[in-house]
């Protein structure tokens, strides 16, 4: 038997980390990366397993130093924690494994800190490490020779972490996306078929959260939708599911543009209690996506703003990822990006330079090129040389958008544009369910009121910009004059925590450039 410590090392403070908003919303972290509760379901019971997520608690140095197997993950915006926390461990003698998705794209980074290093996903070659390490035999690095099949894929154990720490749960449904996009390294880790768990696997795993205490779930899939008639089939067990307990769960998920084309997909969404859907739109420069192969939203028909609308007016609110510093890009599309997001009605968009991860297309061709910056944290906050744009004025721009788009009078007309406007419905297919069960909806409606009253409280007593604060309690007074329903009250208060958090977020980078190179 083994003593095994898994750990996700704390993130640097990030869009959407929401590190200043978590204290309005009372959690210590946005949610849990789903590779640790999965790591501990693929261990076999006779090893003991204990979770540290150091997003919510330290790192317990000594413990590590009595466990056998000390193992670690990690993303890209990781890596330096990730490194410092090997040193510590390999100056105690622990025994070390690291694996994730950036030692999969980078695997020489850690040079000699590990003992052991996994490659890609882990579903065979975890268990297959345990007992070629029970027997001394075990090697210095693993890779599976092919991609997990998704239907034998266990419940993670939600039960070993602390669950009440989050602000919403994770759940996966799949892997994999089928597009091409230059930039992405979802397509190298995980390929480009779409891997699907069954009906069943997913309804277990959403138990399995509702059991830990969780009633709001990130969908974690990088593309939901990459295999459209699979996930309608899931999709239909999951409605079932809901109708049949009264939707005791909320989700928020991630989609390609490609939703909008299909009425019964959206509807479907809508009818699974799906809140809002993060769709990676990049830029409104059409010359730029075809540059990085984002095909996917170059297809004839409706306008991206037009597609963007069209999954709004269900009811399922679009969040946006958008980049700056692509090779056809000039100074003209900081203001194109302002004006995109403003007649989108998009209130939360995550705005990113343009940035090469090894393994990429992009990174082989930029390093082709020689226009990959070297320096693991560059000066100007990206490794990508652009090539119409001087670097410093791309960090310039790119602060300004930031700047622009975070205002309150910017942000919150971009809500009003979407909530009172356009008036959409979050939830109503759950809504319009619960009026058989008025007792449910009343609890419901109470609950939302609670928490849209708690985070406004706590917004009152922990902002200190006298200014932001009265923007807050004008904003809700302008709501509550046009529409009073509990949900988008609710809304709208966990809205104004994640302005507050953007709102430090880019005072910090004016203030001090160095936080951009963790953006």
């Amino acid at each position: 038997m083994a003593r095994i410590v898994i750990i996700n090392p704390r993130f640097e403070t990030s869009y959407w980390g929401l590190e200043h908003a978590l204290p309005l919303l009372g959690a210590k972290a946005n949610l849990p990366v789903a590779c640790l509760p999965l790591l501990a379901a693929l261990t076999p019971a006779e090893h003991e397993v204990v979770l540290v997520d150091e997003n919510v608690e330290p790192i317990d140095f000594d413990a590590c130093a009595r466990a056998d197997i000390v193992a670690l993950t990690g993303m890209v915006v990781q890596r330096f924690r990730m490194k410092e926390i090997l040193t510590e461990l390999r100056r105690r003698r622990c025994f070390t494994i690291v694996g994730g998705p950036w030692v999969t794209v980078n695997e020489g980074y850690f040079g000699n800190l590990a003992d052991v290093v996994f490659i890609g996903e882990a579903e065979q070659t975890w268990p297959k490490f345990l007992v070629d390490w029970s027997t001394g035999q075990y090697a210095r690095r693993y890779e599976q020779a092919e991609k997990t099949d998704m239907t034998q894929v266990p419940v993670p154990r939600f039960d070993l972490l602390k669950m009440r720490n989050y602000a919403v749960g994770s759940v996966q449904f799949s892997r994999g996306c089928p597009f091409t996009c230059e930039f992405c390294d979802i397509i190298v880790i995980f390929g480009r078929r779409p891997r699907i768990k069954t009906s069943r696997q997913v309804i277990a795993e959403i138990e399995a959260l509702l059991a830990a205490g969780m009633d709001t779930a990130f969908i974690v899939d990088d593309n939901l939708i990459g295999n459209k008639k699979a996930i309608k089939a899931v999709l239909r067990e999951v409605i079932a599911w809901q109708q049949a307990r009264d939707y005791p769960m909320t989700f928020v998920t991630e989609a390609s543009i490609d939703l909008a084309d299909d009425p019964e997909l959206m509807q479907m969404l809508v009818d699974a209690n799906v809140r809002s859907v993060f769709i990676g739109i990049e830029t409104p420069n059409e010359a730029a996506l075809k540059e990085t192969r984002k095909f996917q939203n170059l297809r004839k028909g409706p306008s991206l703003i037009e597609k963007v609308h069209a999954i709004q007016n269900t009811g399922v609110e679009v969040w946006c990822g958008m980049i700056l510093g692509f090779d056809s890009d000039d100074a003209s599309i900081f203001a194109a990006q302002c004006r995109f997001i403003a007649e989108a009605r998009i209130a939360n968009a995550m705005m990113g330079m343009l940035a090469a991860i090894p393994k990429t297309p992009l990174y082989a061709r930029l390093l082709k090129e020689g226009r990959i910056d070297p320096d693991d944290r560059p000066a100007f906050g990206t490794n990508v040389i652009p090539l119409q744009i001087g670097r410093a004025e791309l960090l310039a721009g790119y602060i300004g958008v930031l700047r622009d788009l975070y205002t309150p009078e910017a942000y919150f007309a971009r809500l009003e544009a979407l909530y009172l406007d356009q008036r959409i419905e979050p939830e109503h297919t759950r809504r319009r369910h619960l009026r058989r069960r008025p007792l449910k909806l009343l609890t419901l409606n109470v609950l939302w009121l609670l928490e849209a009253c708690a985070i406004f409280i706590r917004l009152m007593h922990h902002v200190g910009d006298r200014s932001l604060k009265r923007a807050y309690r004008l904003y809700l007074w302008r709501l509550l004059r046009r529409r009073r329903t509990p949900v988008v009250l609710q809304v709208y208060a966990i809205k104004c925590a994640m302005h507050y958090h953007a709102h430090v977020m880019i005072e910090q980078m004016l203030n001090d450039r160095k936080i951009i190179n963790s953006f």
